[in-house]
């Protein structure tokens, strides 16, 4: 789950044809803004399809706006692939006064995604993420690290070596000043949420794998006189089927896609 402004793409190449793993992620989209992926379309594809959830949304995005369609499409995806673990990325860079960003979210907000993945009673993974504004970074993680320990913190901030850098107000959750309107129209949302929700009763549960016995290494070295072989020698049929691949794995090769 990715809630920073810009859209995971990496990790979603990385798992776009396999459904081992689901994507998610909730960010800023349109207009060239980069990486200029993340439409809702972009599905997966093979065994993966379906198994990429993206959200786009459009500038100035608040708190009450984004809880709106974040809420529901998380139970939706607890729900439909019931995962054993989750990861979630909390990029401060959709917090409202980012230099790069350009939603409108407050500490608070921001806060709330945490605290909604702590619901599901899960192994949860959570990881930094963008953030052009290191103030604002700073206060953010703070904040959502002490959602994580159940700690709840004061909003002063104690005195210390960068205690001037966080001024005029000196506090863990400064005034939220909204740079923009916010363009995310309930009817736009409800779309979303709706073409997501659709999607997702397509999804099987995510797979799992009984434990068992590991086998042996696959290509039994012994049976191999690597240093006598002879370059110029064309491989037999057989010696290469001996090394198949499933079509949806990267591989090394001219056509690489990782």
């Amino acid at each position: 789950v990715d809630i920073d402004i810009h859209h995971g793409d990496g990790v979603q190449e990385a798992f776009y044809l396999t459904d081992r793993v689901m994507t998610l992620s909730f960010h800023k989209y349109g207009n060239g803004f980069f990486p200029g992926t993340g439409d809702m379309y972009e599905l997966g594809k093979e065994s993966g399809k379906y198994f990429s959830v993206n959200v786009p949304l459009k500038d100035g995005m608040d708190d009450v706006s984004f809880r709106s369609i974040y809420q529901p499409v998380i139970k939706s995806v607890m729900g439909h692939y019931r995962p054993n673990v989750a990861v979630l990325q909390c990029g401060a860079d959709s917090l409202a006064g980012d230099r790069l960003g350009c939603f409108n979210m407050s500490n608070y907000g921001h806060g709330d995604c945490v605290r909604f993945m702590l619901e599901f009673d899960i192994p949860l993974l959570v990881l930094g993420g963008g953030g052009y504004t290191p103030r604002n970074v700073a206060r953010c993680w703070t904040y959502e690290t002490s959602v994580l320990v159940d700690d709840e913190i004061s909003n002063d901030l104690p005195q210390n070596e960068y205690f001037l850098y966080f001024g005029p107000d000196y506090t863990l959750h400064p005034e939220t000043v909204s740079k923009m309107e916010n363009q995310n129209s309930r009817q736009y949302l409800e779309d979303i949420r709706k073409m997501v929700m659709e999607n997702l009763k397509i999804v099987a549960s995510s797979p799992s794998v009984q434990f068992h016995d590991v086998p042996g290494d696959f290509i039994q070295q012994d049976k191999f006189n690597w240093s006598q072989e002879n370059p110029d020698k064309r491989e037999s049929a057989s010696e290469i089927n001996k090394r198949v691949e499933k079509p949806n794995e990267f591989y090394q090769g001219d056509k690489d896609q990782d």
